[in-house]
């Protein structure tokens, strides 16, 4: 059975931004002590490879700390970060175009929020930029004189906003939040035999045969393949706006995977978080627990390009399982086996 995402409704968030589950301290008045919540520090990795397929077609961004990256013009909670990955389809071109021109049509074109305060209105303005954003890029991608109509990609992208994780999603990427060993997705697949999507479909006139998009395309949501939708304005089967979910990081979540579907093709969201997490109590670098992630995908025979990111949350990795195998014999039970080491040579 798959975990549950925790969601974090609109309506409760002045809730929580009172009771400092976002970057601020409080006060136990009862002992008079301040404690201070948990912050992420964040620490990315990513790993890309074509796999069996004859071109790529995958794109990725990673950009650890938002606030450097925009300079002087985003004013933003800390810590800030932003990552995508773009599954590209028909070609190379939808997804390549998208992964150049993301901080453009993010920050500019879909008027991002500027005020840094993590309330409410400001939330409100940053999930509509998101999926004004997505919006804008399906549609830049219709615009674009060099990109075929049958050239799309499906699309994730994921913020850390302060204690904040948003994730928003067109097509069949998926993104899975680490939270002590359990795996939580952030994140639904947009494919045309998921019920919520074929009666979404069917109701728009369209339908589901073999598993694919009016015969044609194995997603359901996507930007680009403008040869597959209606004139600008005029409603779809196949659509780009974004599923938009989010949750308060916590010390619990050790990581975030996003990826797109060469993983998922052969693995579940709780056998990823396993590799990944094996990984980093091994050596501590997400960068090598994606490659880890994407060499096990390979060996499980997936049949597509893949491209993984790692968003490890603390700056350490959770070692305490070798502390606790390093530390389980008494001192008594190291004398007692010396002797019998020495016993075992003197013999």
């Amino acid at each position: 059975m798959r975990a549950q995402t925790q969601l974090l409704s609109l309506p409760n968030l002045d809730a929580l931004i009172s009771s400092s589950l976002i970057g601020k301290s409080t006060s136990d008045t009862s002992h008079g002590v301040t404690v201070m919540p948990f912050v992420p520090t964040i620490r990315s990795g990513g790993f890309a490879d074509i796999g069996p397929r004859r071109f790529m077609e995958d794109e990725h961004i990673m950009i650890d700390d938002l606030a450097m990256h925009m300079g002087s013009l985003f004013r933003c909670p800390n810590p800030s970060a932003f990552y995508g990955v773009f599954d590209g389809h028909g070609g190379p071109e939808a997804a390549a175009y998208v992964r150049k021109n993301v901080m453009r049509i993010f920050f500019n074109d879909a008027g991002f929020p500027e005020s840094c305060d993590l309330d409410e209105l400001f939330l409100r303005g940053v999930k509509k930029c998101i999926s004004r954003a997505f919006l804008l890029a399906d549609l830049a991608l219709a615009d674009e004189c060099t990109i075929s109509s049958s050239s799309g990609t499906t699309a994730l992208t994921a913020f850390v906003l302060g204690r904040l994780l948003l994730v928003a999603n067109a097509g069949d990427c998926r993104a899975v939040l680490c939270r002590k060993g359990e795996a939580i997705e952030m994140s639904e697949d947009h494919r045309p035999t998921t019920a919520s999507e074929k009666r979404r479909v069917e109701e728009m006139g369209g339908y589901v045969e073999d598993g694919y998009l009016n015969g044609i395309l194995s997603v359901s949501r996507a930007l680009g393949d403008w040869d597959m939708k209606l004139p600008n304005g005029t409603a779809s089967t196949l659509i780009a706006e974004p599923e938009v979910r989010q949750i308060i990081l916590t010390e619990d979540d050790e990581f975030l995977i996003i990826g797109c579907d060469g993983i998922w093709d052969v693995m579940s969201s709780q056998q990823a978080v396993r590799v990944v997490r094996r990984g980093l109590r091994r050596h501590g670098d997400p960068q090598q627990s994606a490659k880890e992630l994407v060499r096990e995908a390979l060996n499980l025979n997936t049949f597509d390009n893949l491209t993984v990111v790692v968003v490890c949350f603390s700056s350490t990795p959770d070692l305490q399982q070798g502390q606790r195998f390093k530390c389980s014999l008494s001192s008594e039970a190291l004398t007692t086996l010396q002797n019998m080491l020495d016993a075992n040579h003197d013999h």
